[in-house]
């Protein structure tokens, strides 16, 4: 592998287990930084060294990977003082794995570009489990050639990795996942309220729904295994990321001209879900909005 030192920058519940798949996988070595001073010492045992800032990191890594609450992190971490742009050097690569704003996206990826930098949007998809076990899914956007290059990294935390297209591309393609996803998630609500108050058990309805054209990833995972169960724990994808992701999939139609009448209707139903309380909840809580 062609890269001496890899960085990566925070480590929240998909960040953490991701830097240190990397670190185990990759054969470099890893410096890292998180606002959190916890899974840095956590990281340590798996031989991540410890970062006093994000800008020690750009200064000393060959590859950059971002793993951040969204746009507004975003935006800090690259444009505010002591931030990578004015502390990565040219040459270096710079890929976010954060889900941010297709605009934000292409606007930062054209500061680097201009300091000779390169940039890749790299979001990622699935769950906790998956991060620790290294079968994220990976969808990037930006020229081939660094993608080529960076592969081998993303192979060490992901499971399938995509080339979606030009830098962007890779932010639509996981906007239109969570948007698909969530609206699924909506149609499940809907069906589990249904279902139970016409005196149905959910169990049933969601294993014959499973067995017939209403099968899908959203039923089998966020259905069976969270709705179902009633189980919405704290530390996971939340109600409030959800609603993040969301509202980046709606300026995105809005951009685009879409009437995104589905998407719109899941978004009511998650800010009445945090509206309840719950918007630190896995976000597959929005049933309990429904079921008002």
């Amino acid at each position: 592998m062609e890269f001496k030192q890899i960085g990566f920058i925070g480590l929240g519940v998909m960040g953490e287990p991701m830097c240190r798949n990397l670190a185990a996988k990759c054969g470099r070595p890893v410096v890292a930084f998180d606002l959190d001073p916890d899974p840095l010492e956590r990281l340590a045992a798996a031989g991540v060294t410890a970062a006093s800032s994000a800008g020690e990191v750009a200064r000393s890594a060959d590859v950059v990977f971002l793993s951040l609450p969204g746009g507004e992190q975003l935006a800090e971490v690259c444009d505010d003082d002591g931030g990578l742009l004015g502390e990565v050097g040219a040459g270096r690569i710079v890929v976010d794995t954060s889900t941010s704003p297709v605009g934000l996206t292409r606007e930062i990826a054209a500061k680097f570009e201009a300091l000779g930098v390169d940039y890749c949007d790299a979001p990622i998809a699935r769950t906790r489990q998956a991060a620790q076990a290294g079968t994220l899914s990976i969808m990037v956007g930006g020229k081939s050639e660094i993608f080529e290059r960076i592969r081998p990294l993303l192979d060490c935390m992901a499971s399938d990795v995509a080339l979606c297209g030009a830098v962007g591309a890779g932010q639509i393609v996981k906007l239109m996942n969570n948007m698909v996803l969530m609206e699924t998630v909506q149609a499940l609500s809907e069906a589990l309220t249904i279902g139970r108050r016409a005196g149905l058990d959910g169990g049933t309805l969601f294993d014959v729904l499973s067995k017939g054209s209403a099968d899908s990833f959203a039923l089998r995972n966020h259905g069976m295994k969270a709705m179902l169960p009633g189980d919405f724990p704290e530390r996971a994808f939340s109600t409030e990321y959800a609603q993040k992701d969301l509202r980046y999939a709606l300026e995105l139609a809005a951009e685009t001209g879409t009437n995104a009448s589905g998407a719109r209707n899941a978004a009511e139903t998650l800010e009445a879900a945090r509206e309840l309380g719950y918007g630190a909840n896995y976000w597959p809580v929005m049933v309990k909005a429904v079921d008002t």
